[in-house]
C-alpha cells in the first residue's frame, strides 16, 4: 500500500476529507492532492498529519542486531534505540 493510499484510508476511518486534512496541516487542498498523486509526501508532513489527528505515527529501520532507527510524532521526532 502506498503512502497516498494509507492517507486516503486514514481519512475514511477518521471521517475527514482529504481537503479538510490538507487545511489542517496548512496546505491548500489542490497542493496536497497533487502531492498525493505524485507520491511526494514528506516524513515531516506525515508527523504533522498524525499530530493534527491526535494519532501516532512511526517509521523505522531495524538493523540486523535489533537496533532501531525510528521517526515518530510526539516526544522526539528522531529516536535511536
Amino acid at each position: 500500500m502506498t503512502t497516498a493510499e494509507q492517507i486516503k484510508v486514514l481519512c475514511v476511518r477518521m471521517d475527514i476529507s482529504i481537503s479538510e486534512l490538507a487545511r489542517r496541516i496548512g496546505q491548500s487542498p489542490q497542493n496536497f492532492s497533487a502531492k498525493l498523486k505524485r507520491g511526494t509526501i514528506t516524513d515531516t508532513e506525515l508527523v504533522k498529519i498524525a499530530d493534527e489527528l491526535n494519532i501516532s505515527y512511526e517509521q523505522s529501520f531495524t538493523l540486523p542486531n535489533g537496533e532501531k532507527i525510528t521517526i515518530k510524532n510526539g516526544g522526539s521526532d528522531y529516536e535511536l534505540k
